[in-house]
């Protein structure tokens, strides 16, 4: 065999050999990276955009022209622990398929004076929060299905992300005229 044949064969082998460590090196980086990056997805933090007006003027201040993108800080909310003017993510009560953003009004203990629940006021149970959309009356929240169990909190949202002029935290204010009747001790 030629010595130039040969050569062309080696180097062929060489470049496959090359080839079957770049692909054995992105799969073992690949399986490892899936993994942790679903983990810190689903127990740290997330992004989410946030649609609708049931937050104006909190998020989505344009309303339909724009939308929100928050980070969501599951970190936070896995013990529970949130508090009144907190804006959080969590399952519809109604529609388990579906996330909602609302803002903590009320803790468990609390008694809160609703805006058009069937009950001028409510005491919130152990183990509930009450929550409302900043935008009263285009707002399905907990005056629309009561007080909300813990157990379907999802994430706190704590910065606007996008758009870049809106970048900033989200404070836990809760407006004056939405402070509880009575409060629960702490």
């Amino acid at each position: 065999m030629s010595d130039t044949v040969w050569l062309t064969l080696q180097g062929m082998a060489q470049s496959q050999g090359w080839v079957k460590r770049y692909i054995k090196a992105f799969c073992k980086g690949f399986f490892v990276a899936v993994p942790v990056a679903v983990t810190f997805l689903d127990r740290v933090a997330c992004v989410a955009r946030v649609e609708g007006a049931s937050m104006q003027p909190s998020l989505n201040p344009g309303g339909s022209q724009s939308s929100d993108v928050v980070l969501l800080n599951h970190w936070k909310v896995r013990n529970f622990e949130v508090h009144r003017g907190d804006i959080v993510s969590l399952v519809s009560p109604k529609n388990p398929e579906q996330k909602i953003i609302k803002r903590v009004i009320a803790l468990e203990g609390d008694i809160v004076r609703t805006i058009g629940h069937k009950n001028r006021y409510v005491k919130v149970p152990r183990g509930h929060i009450w929550v409302e959309g900043d935008h009263h009356g285009h707002s399905f929240d907990s005056n629309s299905f009561g007080p909300v169990s813990l157990g379907l909190l999802h994430a706190h949202a704590t910065h606007i992300l996008w758009p870049p002029e809106r970048w900033q935290k989200l404070e836990s204010v809760l407006p004056p005229e939405r402070l509880p009747v009575q409060r629960e001790e702490e």
